[in-house]
């Protein structure tokens, strides 16, 4: 019996190599596409080639991680599916008219994200949570050497982004007052609120198109349809709420307790955090998952529902992880049994100061949820499940 192929058309994703692996575990034989995409919606470079691949090749369907217009506009003139799996939320390029392509199977792991989209395809679109790679997790950490262990052990830490250097929000430079106060105090309210983000449904009208004109909007490509309100609320304002929130958590914790953070942002607005600069993903950041007493997710506030691929590692690493309260969490996980979610800031402080003085606790959690992640939640399952799906819908 002939082995299956794919292509896929790598943007150097940290979850590659997982995929890629979960693909060859369930069969396939996973030929990649490496050349750089200078521009997602249309590059005669990147088409000519990967066309050229595409035809040379037989292929069951063409894969990328996030969704991407030009490879979805070749496949639907080759005739060959196109499937993709958001990793990201939001990917704009998801408000382009190539989303509706026949070609399409794209997998979205926030249901709120995939509800947004589903009546764009209907026949095309689904939810599909992320998952990890406990075996490249566990073969890491069984390498590690005394003295990383000792390096990564420590009560709080946090790898992720602040978004100081990514939020627009920040570069607006003139805004009028009443504008300004708006949406600060909408802000400012939503930091107050886990597990439900209202950030597009108070956005009226008339704030809508003064923000318009303030950043000068010049708008998307014309095979693009925008929701307005839901854009801003995604790429400004969500953007400059996670900030404000991890700044605010960080120095909040910090006052009580050691916290190490890794990132590339700035860090001047920190104070009292142990700043670590970046952490290798693959092989430095599950050492660290492992190590440390407490790791924090906050997730960014673009994910409405869904599960960040920061928990699936954390915990498929066997770190023990607090959380903010996300919707789906519950469907996946057993709250304060396998992994531990928190709905304010007071709320995290309490936890964090009870699980540092309950190893034991602690570390069953950590336990449990791995074993549930390990069984149920690997990139070789999701694959598989991916499969059932791809099988029943074409």
């Amino acid at each position: 019996m002939q082995q299956k192929s794919i292509l896929i058309c790598r943007y150097q994703s940290i979850c590659e190599p997982d995929i890629i692996d979960g693909f060859r575990k369930n069969g396939y034989q996973v030929d990649e596409f490496n050349e750089k995409m200078k521009e997602p919606d249309y590059d005669t470079v990147y088409l000519k080639k990967l066309s050229e691949v595409i035809l040379a090749g037989k292929y069951e369907f063409v894969f990328s991680m996030n969704f991407f217009p030009i490879v979805s506009k070749l496949c639907n003139v080759l005739r060959i599916p196109y499937v993709c799996w958001l990793v990201d939320s939001p990917v704009f390029q998801m408000y382009s008219d190539a989303v509706k392509n026949d070609c399409n199977r794209i997998f979205i792991f926030d249901r709120a994200l995939y509800q947004q989209f589903y009546p764009k395809n209907p026949n095309g679109i689904f939810h599909l949570p992320l998952a990890t790679n406990t075996e490249h997790w566990d073969q890491v950490c069984s390498n590690m050497t005394g003295a990383e262990r000792g390096r990564y052990t420590m009560d709080i830490s946090f790898i992720g982004s602040l978004y100081t250097e990514k939020c627009p929000y920040n570069k607006i430079q003139m805004m009028p007052e009443y504008l300004q106060g708006y949406l600060e105090g909408v802000m400012a309210a939503q930091l107050k609120i886990y597990g439900y983000n209202f950030l597009a449904e108070v956005l009226t009208p008339e704030i809508i198109s003064q923000f318009k004109e303030v950043v000068s909007w010049e708008g998307a490509p014309e095979d693009y349809e925008i929701n307005d309100a839901l854009f801003i609320a995604d790429e400004y304002l969500g953007v400059k709420v996670s900030e404000m929130e991890r700044i605010q958590l960080l120095n909040r914790l910090a006052r009580k307790f050691p916290v190490h953070f890794y990132t590339q942002s700035d860090t001047s607005a920190l104070q009292n955090v142990i700043c670590c600069g970046s952490a290798e993903s693959r092989y430095e950041m599950p050492k660290i998952f492992r190590c440390s007493k407490i790791n924090l997710n906050p997730t960014s506030k673009s994910i409405k529902t869904g599960i960040s691929q920061r928990i699936w590692d954390i915990v498929g690493a066997g770190g023990f992880v607090i959380s903010n309260y996300q919707a789906e969490l519950t469907e996946h996980f057993e709250l304060g049994t396998e992994i531990e979610t928190y709905g304010s800031l007071e709320e995290l402080e309490d936890k964090c100061s009870y699980y540092l003085e309950h190893d034991d606790i602690r570390r069953k959690i950590a336990e449990k949820g791995y074993e549930k992640v390990k069984q149920y939640h690997t990139y070789e399952v999701r694959i598989k499940e991916m499969i059932n799906i791809l099988n029943q819908s074409f």
